[in-house]
């Protein structure tokens, strides 16, 4: 997908475009999460481009017609994956690698959320309390998506994504937004209903876009957010606004952050992103500006960078872990792919 912008104008590309971001998108220094360690967000340096990205991974077929089952598993065993409050679950390291463990039960459980099935055997998510073995298995760690999500199988990563945004979705939508009313669950743990005014309530995901900007030749620009680890540099993003294409989204956010207009918006992949509940859109834009103009409000920092100090590492003393779709960019655009 390709889509040329009009050219902006020239007064709302002087700075941040009126209409632009809001407080809430924005919150105060005492209300912005806290820091983000290289802890929770491990340092790489180097990797090689994959072909989708890793969290877009999957081996399961979700099967949404068996939601719709009174057992959706069909009398069948049920593999159940344990997801605790901080959305870790319980990894296993197997000889090749991270592995989910799994609660082997005889049957769905109740209040379990369906996940689908692969290769004859069904899956379940359920939220739970950490603990030291899972159906006499030993539990080597307990992790989220951003730690072992890169190192996991094609199954287990889908699985592993699904479970974490099906979950975060019943914890922050406890009541019915049309009554205030508690709602109840049906269809598996994929629909909440309104018990007053019998309206359905569905999982939702929030479309956001990611995307590098480039000068048509060797150089991209990377910004930095001040809850970052020191030295971490990634590419631009933020939130669909209601009424708004994707592509619009793209140049009214790089506009915003760093002040340039764009052109050449090109789609490149997406990838599930929930936390809480994001689907990220990636595109490549070229830059119509060379000088930037930063948004202190949106990012702390920002810079052009050149392929080669990508490449040998002499620019940023960090990039974005391989698991999130910045990463898959970057690395699809250093190697010359985009």
């Amino acid at each position: 997908m390709t889509a040329d912008l009009p050219a902006a104008d020239p007064a709302t590309t002087a700075g941040v475009p009126a209409g632009g971001s809001t407080p809430a998108d924005n919150p105060p220094p005492d209300a912005r999460p806290a820091p983000v360690t290289t802890a929770e967000w491990p340092t790489t340096m180097t990797s090689a481009p994959t072909s989708v990205p890793l969290l877009s991974r999957a081996a399961h077929d979700r099967g949404h017609l068996a939601r719709a089952l009174a057992d959706p598993a069909q009398g069948r065993p049920v593999r159940v994956l344990t997801v605790d409050e901080r959305r870790a679950v319980p990894v296993h390291e197997g000889v090749a690698g991270p592995e989910l463990v799994y609660d082997e039960r005889p049957e769905m459980p109740t209040g379990a959320i369906y996940l689908g099935e692969a290769d004859g055997v069904v899956y379940a998510a359920v939220r739970g309390e950490r603990s030291l073995t899972v159906n006499g298995r030993a539990v080597d760690q307990w992790a989220g998506l951003r730690e072992v999500g890169a190192d996991l199988g094609d199954l287990d990563a889908g699985l592993l994504a699904e479970a974490v945004g099906i979950v975060e979705w019943h914890e922050r939508n406890r009541f019915s937004p049309l009554s205030g009313a508690a709602t109840t669950i049906e269809r598996a743990g994929w629909v909440q209903r309104d018990p007053e005014t019998g309206a359905e309530v569905f999982p939702r995901t929030d479309p956001a876009v990611i995307m590098l900007v480039h000068d048509g030749g060797d150089r991209c620009v990377l910004g930095r957010q001040a809850v970052w680890p020191p030295g971490r540099f990634s590419i631009l993003a933020g939130f669909v606004e209601p009424g708004e294409s994707a592509e619009g989204a793209v140049a009214r956010e790089v506009a915003e952050e760093v002040g340039i207009r764009v052109t050449d918006v090109r789609y490149v992949a997406s990838q599930p992103w929930p936390f809480p509940q994001s689907l990220m859109l990636g595109f490549v834009a070229r830059a119509l500006d060379e000088e930037l103009r930063i948004d202190h409000d949106e990012i702390e920092e920002a810079r052009w960078f050149t392929r080669d100090e990508l490449r040998s590492g002499g620019g940023p003393q960090a990039l974005p872990p391989v698991v999130s779709i910045a990463r898959h960019i970057i690395d699809r655009w250093v190697a010359g792919e985009l």
